[in-house]
């Protein structure tokens, strides 16, 4: 007789208390039944729609991996990190310009080293017509102008090619007319066209040379040009000169061209300049410079048509010596002398600061020699015709 719980027909055969149940053993979990594809229907669903027992279920959406601590809040992070590469770029940027050892004023090019030496006559300073003048002086073979000033031939070094070596003695040359014979450089109008062919590591000191003037073989005047005073000279004639100009390279990348050059200037008094236009000057007298320079170049100069100027001798005269450092020249013109005792001596034991001008005698084989008297005309013997006196 079955059992109480049992049906009528009697339990499964294979299992005790029941049938052949294969999944007895399985436990159904949550997470099993949750991932089941197919769910039956509740009473409720199948009452609303009696087609479907069964329904299909949607796969459960992938699980997000969890987010590194970076990309949790990636625009504050990466915003964060650009702002500490800005200041410290900043801070490198600060830092090197007020870098303690940054190079003196005047940058990587040397100052121009000179020496300005005045020249004093013994005698006075003959005068006469220029023409005359220059005929009875050394200058007589000189070129006037530009022409004095001449070219050797270019050659190629080490570095330079020859149309190199010919463009820096082209700017040399512009430099020494410049500064030499340049009509309002020599009066004292202007400095540009003497300024502008200058590397601009040297403008500074060559502005301070004319804003403060000083005899300390940096910033004196005629250490860059020549300048006369207006209000006390004028030009009586064409500029004279004569001189040569060597070339070689020193070292990798640098070529240095020195130029040693004679300009001979006739001069007059401004005032008798004035009084006596348009008739024959016979007042002049002659001023000699000698300018021995030296010119620096590398390939941007090249390029740029400027120099360097490393250094610079000039002697000049007949001018009389002075302890101070002129802003121009100061010829002795025609029939004016040196004064007795200039300069002043130096006490060496004496405070306070040493007084280093240096001047000159000038010779008297650079002055125009004396007038020479030409010879009484040759006596004539009297004619047999003639009667006797």
């Amino acid at each position: 007789m079955a059992g109480r719980g049992d049906p009528p027909e009697g339990g499964p055969e294979g299992l005790p208390g029941g049938g052949d149940d294969e999944y007895g053993s399985v436990d159904f979990d949550e997470s099993f039944i949750r991932a089941a594809r197919l769910r039956e229907a509740s009473a409720k669903e199948r009452m609303k729609d009696h087609t479907h027992a069964v329904r299909r279920v949607p796969p459960p959406p992938p699980r997000k991996r969890p987010r590194h601590p970076w990309l949790r809040h990636g625009p504050r992070r990466v915003l964060l990190l650009f702002l500490v590469i800005v200041l410290a770029f900043g801070t490198a940027v600060y830092l090197g310009l007020r870098n303690p050892y940054r190079p003196p004023i005047g940058g990587t090019a040397a100052q121009l080293r000179m020496s300005v030496v005045p020249l004093a006559p013994r005698d006075p300073v003959p005068g006469g017509a220029p023409d005359d003048l220059f005929e009875r002086s050394p200058a007589a073979q000189f070129q006037e102008g530009a022409d004095g000033v001449a070219l050797p031939p270019a050659r190629e070094t080490g570095d330079f090619s020859e149309g190199q070596v010919m463009a820096a003695l082209t700017t040399v040359k512009d430099y020494l007319v410049a500064s030499s014979m340049d009509p309002d450089v020599l009066t004292g109008h202007t400095v540009r066209p003497v300024r502008v062919l200058l590397e601009p590591d040297q403008l500074d000191q060559f502005d301070r040379s004319f804003a403060a003037p000083a005899d300390d073989g940096r910033h004196t005047p005629a250490g860059w040009l020549v300048r006369f005073d207006p209000a006390k000279v004028a030009s009586a004639g064409a500029v004279r000169a004569r001189g040569t100009l060597r070339y070689e390279q020193t070292s990798a990348g640098t070529l240095e061209i020195t130029s040693d050059h004679v300009f001979v200037y006739a001069l007059r008094p401004a005032g008798a300049a004035e009084q006596s236009a348009g008739r024959p000057v016979r007042d002049a007298s002659l001023f000699t410079v000698r300018r021995e320079m030296r010119f620096r170049f590398d390939v941007e100069d090249l390029i740029k048509h400027r120099a360097q100027v490393v250094s610079s001798q000039v002697l000049a005269g007949p001018q009389a010596c002075s302890a101070r450092a002129p802003t121009t020249l100061r010829p002795l013109l025609a029939g004016e002398r040196a004064k007795p005792g200039d300069p002043a001596g130096t006490d060496p034991y004496s405070a306070g600061p040493a007084d280093t001008a240096l001047c000159g005698t000038l010779a008297r084989t650079a002055q125009p020699s004396p007038t020479r008297q030409s010879p009484p005309p040759a006596r004539r013997s009297p004619s047999p015709s003639s009667p006797a006196p």
